[in-house]
């Protein structure tokens, strides 16, 4: 019977020669068998801050700096807007607000970029959602508004990264 690599590799991983005598608490001399000291949870989960680590660098999500567009199939209307997440902007009957934004970082290969947009319509004193979801710069047509009047699209998104690899080209 032929076995493969993945049972050859734990093969060599065990350990070679007679098992080792198991010792019961009986034969276990009294100075050894007090478990070490536990550390307290508020020391394990310190901060990297606080533990001497650099911080990470990841633009907050209120700094950073997302454009939508948005046309008016009807009248032609196109506008560009720019804000940041968290921010909302209206459109004709279109309330947009923009919950967050992420861009791949510039070592990191495909280059992606997506917003997540909730999109509410008023009319008639009323408000309905017709889009809660995620947007992508580079493939729109994989999740796309579908809304008879109007269409929304998300263009950018610009975040800073801490120092990392070379990018890609």
């Amino acid at each position: 019977m032929r076995f493969g690599p993945a049972l050859a590799m734990i093969a060599l991983a065990l350990p070679l020669g007679p098992p080792a005598l198991a010792q019961t608490p009986a034969t276990v001399p009294a100075a050894t068998a007090v478990a070490p000291p536990a550390k307290p949870a508020a020391a394990a989960a310190k901060p990297a801050a606080a533990a001497g680590l650099p911080a990470i660098g990841i633009t907050p999500n209120a700094q950073r700096d997302v454009v939508i567009g948005a046309i008016n199939k009807r009248t032609g209307e196109t506008r560009s807007f720019v804000g940041h997440p968290g921010e909302a902007f209206d459109f004709g009957s279109l309330h947009v607000v923009v919950r967050t934004c992420e861009t791949t970082p510039p070592w990191e290969w495909p280059k992606l970029q997506g917003a997540f947009l909730q999109v509410d319509e008023r009319l008639a004193g009323q408000v309905r959602r017709v889009f809660s979801g995620w947007l992508y710069a580079e493939s729109p047509s994989l999740n796309v508004m579908a809304h008879p009047r109007y269409d929304v699209w998300f263009k950018s998104c610009t975040m800073r990264f801490p120092d990392g690899p070379s990018p890609r080209t």
